[in-house]
């Protein structure tokens, strides 16, 4: 038998930086046997993956688009990743499969790093997935009302179904309106790497931006704020977080090695940069 065996799934899959962090952990905890690898897995390939796992599987970390579908292939699940409606980490035990969310730590962890701990107002930018996760830590740091920016409400439907299950009161605007939504303590920017360069001369007076882009950084947005002397926080932190605590998960050894994962991320998007 193998050595126990990790790996993040999904479409696409190659930009990952998850194998580097988990790797890195693995050395630095010495776990020689451990292997980490990148799988491409799009919705209709993941329950005949998870059914062709043999026992030397201890998790799977999972990326979109397979965050929703995961709550439906696992025999147990976390209450966060429920109400977020969403999983990023699968535990596997004994033959079972646990859901799990380690993206609300991994945002509640970069905010705290970077001194945002306890914001008394906040709003959201974009309705994917990760926004859902973004209200959630805000529940976690106190917040229990928010609001969410999008292109178009009708779209916001998810994030409303996990803002009521999280029992968070959820305001629904477009970004039209922008301007007026600003005035708050933290804007989170889910929005994708561009998408809110057009917005950034607005988003300059914010006293505190986390915007979940890690590469290309920093994003235009996030230079506007650093310059008129906010708060900035990037993607790297909430993905560097995230996967420590799925490294805790999967391996039952804590605390995972947080700044050998940092140092090894930091240096692989320095040579993706260059």
């Amino acid at each position: 038998m193998t050595g126990p065996r990790a790996a993040v799934l999904g479409s696409p899959i190659a930009h990952s930086l998850s194998p580097v962090l988990h790797r890195a952990a693995y050395a630095a905890l010495r776990l020689d046997g451990w292997r980490y690898d990148a799988i491409e897995c799009d919705e209709a390939r993941l329950p005949a993956l998870l059914d062709g796992l043999g026992p030397e599987w201890a998790g799977l970390s999972l990326t979109m688009p397979l965050k929703r579908v995961a709550l439906r292939v696992v025999d147990t699940v976390s209450d966060l990743a429920v109400e977020v409606g969403g999983a990023n980490t699968i535990v596997l035990r004994e033959g079972r499969r646990h859901g799990d969310n380690t993206d609300v730590y991994g945002i509640v962890r970069a905010l705290a790093e970077a001194g945002v701990g306890a914001p008394a107002s906040a709003t959201i930018l974009g309705g994917g997935a990760t926004a859902a996760s973004a209200l959630a830590a805000l529940r976690e740091l106190g917040l229990g009302q928010a609001t969410l920016v999008v292109r178009e409400p009708s779209r916001a439907g998810d994030t409303l179904e996990a803002a009521e299950r999280l029992g968070m009161a959820l305001a629904v605007e477009t970004f039209d309106k922008l301007d007026a939504l600003i005035h708050v303590d933290l804007v989170v920017s889910t929005l994708p790497s561009g998408a809110a360069d057009a917005f950034a001369p607005l988003l300059a007076a914010v006293p505190a931006l986390f915007d979940v882009v890690y590469s290309p950084w920093p994003t235009v947005a996030a230079r506007a704020v650093r310059a008129a002397g906010g708060t900035v926080v990037g993607g790297f932190p909430m993905l560097l977080h995230q996967a420590v605590r799925q490294v805790e998960l999967m391996t039952g050894r804590e605390p995972a090695p947080v700044e050998a994962m940092r140092a090894a991320g930091q240096a692989e998007l320095e040579r993706r940069a260059s």
